[in-house]
């Protein structure tokens, strides 16, 4: 608990308990010398920025690390600007993890910024694909310069991941390396599974309906992985509705492809999707995610595992599926 948590908790106890002053002040006293001795242990401080990233780390540092993710859930990463305030949390970090192939410009200028000479930047995505593996579409164009980023979406891209969060994590802190090592086997494990178990789901869809149109082109790693085919997506380059000629063309595309599916965005909402879904006469999904973990905090979904099997089972029931082999996936977190 931080101080500022502590006060407002200790003053809203004696506005409804009645509590004596003295008794507060002496319970503050109490609850500062525990945050002053929490922050003496020596934990270090990572910052992350988008929710999926922020649940790697989490299990792969427990509660060895101090860590904040600077992305509320539900903002839409591509656009998130950080606030001034902001800053504070970056000039007190040791490691800034982001995701990198320039999802949170923003952010890296204010870390570079603000950071301490001795804490580091590490960039996910960048040290686990290369040029050649980068993805560019409609969402993301390659003539924007900017590859698609959400890496993530591919489990074993997310064990790649959690090893660069361990090996960076092991050489800043040695005294908890074997710590690190442990949580993530142990996680990767766990990742592995997931990827069984989301292949052999994504086969049970007919094969003439393995084809993905969504509004944001979050599924450009997901998809080859699992033998599914993107077949478009909705939002421009520019993040902005598309036009009515746009609309059309994606009409008449579904009308030739004949998937009974569509799917939205729980972070990107659009009333176009609706629109399109009901006159190329398909189902429209408006609860995919992405960078919004399920659930509520605390509850064993609210988890990047928790995400993607959220993911699957939606997809894959609209695609006319099945998902008995998801059955035995645990999304909590690692304790």
């Amino acid at each position: 608990m931080h101080r500022t948590d502590s006060r407002a908790y200790c003053h809203r106890y004696r506005r409804r308990r009645g509590v004596p002053a003295t008794m507060v002040a002496l319970a503050l006293v109490l609850v500062g010398a525990v945050a002053t001795g929490m922050a003496q242990e020596g934990r270090l401080k990572v910052l992350t920025t988008v929710a999926p990233l922020t649940n790697i780390v989490k299990n792969v540092g427990g509660l060895f690390i101090d860590l904040h993710g600077l992305i509320p859930a539900g903002m839409d990463s591509h656009t998130f600007e950080p606030a001034p305030l902001d800053a504070k949390y970056v000039a007190a970090t040791d490691i800034i993890i982001l995701n990198g192939l320039d999802l949170e410009t923003p952010t890296e200028k204010l870390a570079r910024a603000n950071m301490k000479p001795t804490a580091q930047l590490l960039k996910l995505g960048d040290q686990t694909i290369t040029a050649k593996d980068y993805v560019f579409d409609r969402s993301f164009p390659k003539s924007g310069g900017h590859p698609n980023p959400h890496l993530w979406m591919n489990p074993t891209y997310a064990a790649r991941y959690a090893e660069l969060v361990r090996d960076t994590l092991s050489a800043l802190d040695p005294g908890h390396s074997a710590q690190y090592r442990e949580r993530t086997q142990q996680y990767t494990a766990r990742l592995t599974a997931l990827d069984r178990a989301i292949a052999a789901t994504v086969a049970t869809i007919p094969p003439q309906n393995r084809k993905l149109l969504t509004y944001h082109d979050s599924f450009a790693y997901f998809a080859p992985r699992y033998g599914m085919t993107i077949i478009g997506a909705i939002e421009p380059a520019s993040f902005s509705e598309p036009s009515p000629r746009e609309v059309t063309r994606v009409i008449r595309q579904l009308k030739q492809e004949k998937v009974p599916a569509i799917f939205g965005s729980e972070v990107f909402p659009s009333k176009v999707l609706n629109q399109i879904g009901r006159e190329a006469g398909v189902k429209f999904v408006d609860t995919l995610r992405d960078d919004d973990l399920p659930g509520t905090p605390g509850s064993p979904e609210h988890s990047y595992i928790g995400m993607m099997l959220e993911d699957v089972r939606t997809m894959v029931t609209a695609l006319g599926g099945h998902t008995e082999a998801l059955q035995g996936i645990n999304p909590a977190d690692m304790p």
